[in-house]
């Protein structure tokens, strides 16, 4: 089987989703030592859609997310692109020191020829998104890691956002690999309610990678799990709109399907 990323197109009457994944698979190495990281990978993310991607360490999560962004190429099977520009939120900020906040929101948008006027009300405008607004001027050694992260997000949606012409009508793509994962319980709390309402504001497609089924329940409208290395997709959940007991169900019973697929993995 060829192995592919390619743009996709819009069917009559069908919208373009931002990424579709058919049999997709990754190995990295040749022979007896090749490491099969991903096989038989079917998952559609839709226009808008916020998805959680759960499973245990080494299952292939990030490398889906490497795919998807550029970074490496499949094995075998094939990737439908139809976003205009994915961007990576890493679980560092990862910002240029050298740059003030606003200097690093712009860099996409400069490195895309954007004109300097335009580039400047575009990082404004998303560093008041993030409620960093007034702190543009500042290094990020001047700000705490979630300001920082806030920056980082502010910086792949300008990233997402197309300045060519060329991807006009293109739904956006934001990739976030664990994210939070590295900050304090109360700031990582902050950070999710304020993911989800730029989320709401921007209507931007998000696959979202994670190891915390409560994290994951409570950002995503649909949780994907995927198996032990290989990684495969196992099962998928509707989350949208889950509160109270519902909510602290739902998080039972995936809790429980990574437990088995953790166990399963062990006593391989």
């Amino acid at each position: 089987m060829t192995a592919t990323v390619e743009a996709a197109r819009a069917t009559t009457g069908n919208a373009v989703r931002p990424v579709r994944f058919h049999q997709v698979g990754k190995a990295f190495g040749t022979g007896k030592k090749s490491v099969v990281a991903l096989e038989g990978v079917d998952l559609a993310v839709e226009t808008g859609e916020f998805v959680c991607l759960l499973g245990a360490s080494g299952c292939g999560k990030t490398t889906l997310l490497n795919l998807v962004a550029g970074l490496d190429q499949p094995t075998t099977g094939r990737i439908e692109l139809g976003s205009s520009r994915p961007a990576v939120v890493f679980q560092e900020a990862a910002l240029m020191p050298w740059l003030t906040a606003a200097g690093n929101v712009e860099l996409p948008l400069r490195l895309a020829g954007v004109p300097k006027a335009q580039r400047r009300a575009k990082a404004a405008e998303l560093l008041e998104l993030v409620r960093l607004g007034g702190l543009g001027d500042k290094r990020p050694h001047e700000l705490s890691g979630g300001m920082r992260q806030r920056v980082a997000l502010a910086r792949a949606l300008a990233s997402t956002t197309d300045n060519t012409g060329s991807g006009a009508g293109k739904p956006s793509l934001l990739l976030m690999d664990e994210p939070f994962s590295a900050l304090d319980a109360i700031t990582r709390d902050v950070l999710q309610g304020e993911l989800l309402r730029i989320w709401q504001a921007t209507g931007t497609a998000i696959l979202f990678v994670t190891h915390d089924v409560r994290e994951a329940v409570r950002l995503g409208r649909r949780v994907v799990l995927l198996s032990s290395r290989p990684g495969r997709v196992v099962r998928e959940w509707e989350v949208a709109g889950l509160a109270g007991a519902a909510e602290a169900a739902a998080v039972e019973e995936i809790n429980a399907e990574l437990r088995k697929v953790i166990s399963s993995h062990a006593a391989a």
